[in-house]
């Protein structure tokens, strides 16, 4: 995919492909706004306080409110080969649910999952309850089974296993460099 930016590795082509897609007027930025669906897009995971933490670090300082290709896949890739914002594990996430299941039915109610997932910890608005709720609902019961749910969340990024071929390729380059000596200096007589 050609765009207009030295590619090196990729890692740097599958986040230049996902802020391509966001990338609307064809000018290698983006509007912050869409940093978040780019990072989940990728595979990632953040929190909202994740997501402006990457605004921060790569808004324009000549263009307030966008993001530009080069900025962001430059510190997008040091998170992603630091293994920040990651999916939690499938087993973790059934702790999770389990512990939400004292009774241990194995399903939680729409109404007590929606509850939870609008009022607690980083909470859901009205419209990504909406979105949630088809994968999340058995049309059959109305309610929430976990294990099924849990089974349409996994999915298995393999951005993160690039991330860390890259990692140890740049890794591996730089004690290369390391290990060169420099070639000596030959003073010609004047």
């Amino acid at each position: 995919m050609e765009v207009g930016v030295s590619l090196n590795n990729d890692l740097e082509v599958l986040i230049s492909e996902a802020f391509c897609i966001f990338d609307t007027h064809g000018d290698k930025y983006i509007d912050t706004r869409n940093v978040g669906n780019v990072l989940r897009f990728l595979g990632c995971v953040p929190t909202e306080k994740e997501v402006q933490a990457v605004i921060k670090a790569t808004e324009s300082q000549d263009y307030p409110g966008e993001t530009h290709l080069t900025k962001f896949m430059g510190h997008v890739s040091l998170l992603l080969m630091d293994k920040q914002m990651q999916p939690a594990p499938a087993v973790k996430i059934l702790e999770a649910f389990q512990t939400l299941d004292p009774e241990n039915k194995k399903y939680l109610t729409k109404e007590y999952f929606g509850k939870l997932m609008s009022e607690e910890g980083e909470p859901f608005t009205d419209e990504e309850l909406e979105a949630m709720w088809p994968v999340a609902i058995d049309p059959i019961t109305g309610n929430v089974p976990f294990t099924f749910y849990i089974n349409q969340l996994k999915h298995k990024s393999e951005i993160y296993d690039i991330a860390e071929v890259v990692k140890e390729e740049l890794a591996e380059k730089a004690e290369k460099e390391k290990g060169k000596k420099p070639a000596p200096i030959i003073f010609a007589p004047v």
